[in-house]
């Protein structure tokens, strides 16, 4: 089983004019010693106007950046969301190409299509067909990255003519594709299209257990790749501390924790928000037990657990627990995940105001005392999956439909220059001359521009 790390980059309030720089600066030290450690993933998102909870809107400058910082990590894209109003299918692909490039191959390629009301009503995207905009636009970004050309498209949500999109990926067809999952279903969906399932909500082991055998039993029997290459993954998230005194590790988890879960459910089930006004955190202070998520009910039922849960209830009162204890805590919790076919586990340890020496010492103590064991099991365990899984990935592939890739309109199709659409559309013989004439004097080192205005007919 592998690792990742994954950062919505939440920012609580009260804020000055540094907080956003710090934020970035002290997450991607995380990331570059994350990487020295040998953790294998890192994840992030891509929000808008989802004020503490995310302050991420391009992920792909911040991937970037950690590209550049890290040597082994696979970066992902936690997602990118695909539905066009919010990003062009072609735009996508050029952004996932050049982060393939610029990482020497360490591209994910994360997908979604938001489920907020900040996000879809500041795009204006209806939400009762959001579905359907993310599969097309995913589908149409897909081939802009494997295709060369790019054929074209005329559909719903997307037209656009043939284009070679240019840089292609290093990763061929594409680098692995997954897609944001909160409830089964959309693990079925998942294993339906052959991609990889980011299972983004928090859940025990035992529960995990019931959406591996529904993927892997969906995958080999009706997955029809919404891609070129099969991406057969889950992987789970759980909040993150670690420290050797588990009292420490919950006094330095749970506050952030299950701010992170009730941030997110203020903007996506209760809340109701003024831009630029809502307090989240303070009202997260007040009404955190009420809602769910409460860090001293956690606290409470842990001294009567012998075992770590993703959520814990005390006394009626519930909260967010996850892999925040000592390392043999984690190291059980963690086996628990492993043992039910999970192939990664995403850790959210950037959330509320959790202190970054404090994530860093988290993650030094996973790194020396945890880590190591995983890491050598992972080896033989991805060559007997990758053993396993080639004639179920070989069956699901053959299911691909040919029209997936449509042929161009045209063999000879072609696109002019706006001058020479000009010349065509006049059908005039002298301005074809006078373009052509410009034509053999680029090609000489003359400036087509001066050119343009010596030949330019009088009229």
């Amino acid at each position: 089983m592998k690792f990742g790390i994954f950062y919505e980059h939440q920012l609580p309030r009260p804020w000055n004019d540094d907080s956003e720089h710090q934020l970035i600066q002290d997450a991607l030290e995380q990331i570059e010693y994350a990487d020295s450690l040998g953790i294998q993933y890192l994840w992030e998102v891509e929000h808008h106007f989802l004020e503490e909870y995310s302050h991420s809107s391009a992920p792909e400058v911040f991937l970037a950046a950690a590209s550049q910082r890290t040597k082994q990590m696979r970066l992902g894209h936690g997602i990118v969301q695909t539905p066009p109003p919010f990003n062009h299918p072609a735009r996508v692909a050029e952004r996932i190409a050049m982060l393939d490039l610029v990482s020497g191959g360490r591209a994910e390629f994360g997908t979604g299509e938001s489920s907020s009301e900040a996000e879809l009503g500041g795009f204006m995207i209806d939400p009762l067909v959001k579905r359907e905009m993310w599969e097309e636009g995913l589908r149409v970004a897909v081939r802009c990255l494997s295709e060369t050309p790019f054929t074209g498209h005329q559909g719903t949500y997307v037209t656009m003519p043939p284009r070679n999109v240019v840089p292609k990926p290093r990763q061929k067809p594409h680098p692995p594709l997954w897609v944001a999952c909160s409830r089964r279903d959309t693990i079925h969906l998942a294993a339906q299209k052959g991609i990889g399932a980011l299972a983004f909500a928090f859940v025990d082991p035992e529960e995990a257990q019931h959406w591996v055998d529904d993927y892997y039993t969906t995958l080999e029997a009706e997955g029809v790749p919404i891609g070129d290459a099969v991406n057969a993954n889950i992987a789970c998230v759980s909040t993150f501390m670690c420290h050797e005194d588990e009292e420490v590790a919950l006094q330095r988890g749970l506050e952030g924790a299950n701010f992170f879960g009730y941030s997110l459910a203020h903007y996506y089930v209760f809340g109701r928000h003024q831009p630029a006004i809502t307090d989240v955190w303070n009202e997260y202070e007040a009404r955190r037990s009420e809602r769910g998520f409460d860090p001293v009910a956690v606290q409470l039922a842990a001294r009567n657990s012998d075992a770590l849960g993703a959520k814990v209830v005390s006394e009626g009162f519930g909260g967010l627990r996850g892999a925040i204890g000592t390392p043999d805590q984690l190291r059980e919790y963690l086996l628990r995940y492993e043992e039910c076919g999970v192939d990664q586990v995403i850790f959210c340890y950037q959330a509320g105001k959790n202190r970054h020496d404090h994530i860093m010492e988290a993650l030094e103590l996973f790194g020396k005392e945890v880590l190591p064991e995983f890491l050598d099991r992972d080896g033989a365990a991805v060559a007997a999956k990758a053993k396993r899984m080639a004639p179920i990935e070989a069956k699901v592939m053959a299911r691909k439909p040919a029209e997936d890739h449509p042929p161009l309109p045209t063999p000879d199709y072609s696109f002019p220059a706006f001058p020479r659409q000009m010349a065509d559309r006049l059908d005039s013989d002298a301005f074809h001359e006078m373009l052509d004439k410009i034509a053999d004097g680029s090609a000489d080192g003359q400036d087509f521009v001066e050119q343009l205005i010596r030949n330019a007919p009088s009229s």
